[in-house]
């Protein structure tokens, strides 16, 4: 291996530690190890702009998925309509409050700090901002995206709505409220955005002072 390469555009096979020299890729290209052929990296699906629509997409169904009702309930003659807000609370009211923070931590915080950890990742990156106090903040952005990640668990309540929906249907009316539309097309919009994501790309555009 020639002396005068960067290590930090060495990278090396985890099946069989050949050390191979990271060069740049087109889009949709996956690098392989010449000797085993497994998957090395590949480049990133989206660009930041593309990630920036995803997360403004994201906010602008954030905010209606919270405060619009989900499901709206005819039964007997009277009509019962709840928000995600308003089911957590009736949770705690009963006693589980376990549950209930768990429903506002994992539906309600967790993907709202995600979306804006990135977007502001992207901001940082496309306004240059190279000051110690951007780049630190930076640093903790990409830290703790692992533990955002993990605790957005927007599938299992879609899946919620749908099965007490279904529950629901034989003895009243259940109409699914514009907040569950909003609700699902936020989990869509956060699916693809953590597919487009890489953190290790993220982690290169990291600028040291």
């Amino acid at each position: 291996m020639p002396k005068n390469l960067d290590q930090d555009t060495i990278i090396l096979c985890r099946s069989c530690d050949l050390a191979v020299q990271r060069r740049a890729l087109p889009s949709n290209v996956r690098a392989l190890c010449p000797r085993c052929h497994t998957a090395l990296y590949d480049v990133p699906y989206c660009s930041l702009n593309g990630m920036l629509a995803l997360c403004i997409t994201a906010i602008l169904f954030y905010i209606p998925a919270n405060f619009l009702p989900v499901l709206e309930i005819h039964f007997l003659g009277s009509i019962r309509a709840t928000t995600v807000y308003e089911s957590a609370f009736a949770v705690w009211v009963q006693g589980y409050w376990i549950v209930a923070v768990a429903v506002i931590a994992a539906a309600v915080v967790a993907p709202g700090l995600l979306i804006l950890s990135i977007l502001l990742q992207i901001i940082i990156v496309k306004r240059r901002l190279h000051s110690a106090f951007w780049q630190q903040t930076y640093r903790k952005l990409l830290k703790n995206h692992g533990v955002l990640s993990q605790l957005t668990m927007l599938e299992i309540y879609v899946i919620s709505f749908l099965v007490a929906a279904f529950n629901l249907s034989d003895f009243s009316d259940i109409y699914l409220g514009m907040g569950t539309f909003c609700f699902g097309m936020l989990f869509l919009v956060i699916l693809f955005l953590q597919r487009e994501y890489n953190l290790e790309h993220m982690w290169r555009m990291v600028h040291d002072e």
